[in-house]
């Protein structure tokens, strides 16, 4: 194969090259997370599904099963036990966080001694949200944004001086509001489904693959200053132009070879 022949190989070749796009596979720059992700041989109990990429280690994710964890000496118990069906959901929520690299679109700057970056407005699934209400309906809390305003004086929080510990569904009178309000805005309550391609599920069967990495690939074509091609076809175009700006200087040359070669066994010959 000649040069010429060889040069339009590489440029056909680079329609279907994808270009990285820096929303997608990624950990954000927090306490506990990698600096990128990658396998772990194994994670613990509910946050398994993320062990083929994962943006946490083994340690973290046994740590964010206990009920006074190092991660954050965050006590889940501090209006009394949680039910186990209630802090399931919690314990999904602390994985997914960990543990997954597909919140690039939703990575936000944060003004924090342990971490520079969080997560805003994730828009997580329709039954994600109503599930965690439903079973946490009945546990009692007493503060509404868990982010802020603990009393830390012994080391782990607790409910600050006046406040009174109350079900959660005064608390959260909604599901949107739990979503909402307990993390600071780091969820956005979704209409859509799981399945539908547009919301983040906070747990998933790794047998079936993880549904989180379209969805996140949907919402980082939607954040491009002109999102006008499809987002499977939008990294193939922009590899595509880079490419043709690189290679056409030479392919005007070497061109002309080509069609000189193929005139013997070809449509030259007509």
């Amino acid at each position: 194969m000649g040069a010429g022949q060889v040069l339009l190989v590489l440029l056909a070749a680079s329609v279907v090259l994808p270009a990285r796009d820096p929303l997608l596979n990624i950990c954000m720059d927090a306490k506990h997370h990698k600096s990128k992700p990658g396998p772990e041989g194994k994670l613990h109990d509910q946050c398994s599904p993320w062990k083929d990429n994962a943006c946490c280690t083994a340690n973290t994710s046994s740590e964010a099963h206990k009920d006074q964890s190092n991660l954050y000496n965050f006590n889940w118990n501090h209006c009394g036990v949680m039910a186990p069906k209630c802090k399931r959901h919690f314990i999904q929520d602390t994985c997914l966080y960990e543990c997954s690299p597909n919140l690039g679109p939703w990575i936000d700057q944060a003004d924090s001694s342990w971490r520079r970056e969080r997560i805003l407005h994730v828009p997580l699934c329709k039954e994600d949200c109503e599930e965690w209400w439903e079973d946490c309906r009945d546990s009692v809390t007493c503060k509404e944004n868990w982010h802020e305003g603990w009393n830390w004086a012994t080391g782990t929080n607790r409910c600050p001086w006046g406040s009174m510990c109350r079900p959660f569904s005064e608390v959260f009178p909604r599901p949107k509001d739990l979503c909402e309000k307990i993390w600071s805005s780091s969820y956005q309550y979704s209409t859509e489904r799981r399945g539908s391609g547009r919301c983040i599920q906070m747990w998933f069967d790794p047998a079936q693959g993880n549904p989180n990495v379209v969805v996140a690939k949907y919402y980082a074509w939607k954040k491009r200053p002109s999102p006008e091609v499809a987002p499977e076809r939008d990294h193939a175009v922009c590899a595509l132009q880079w490419s043709v700006l690189v290679l056409l200087p030479l392919a005007l040359v070497l061109v002309p070879e080509v069609a000189r070669g193929c005139g013997s066994h070809g449509w030259g010959s007509l």
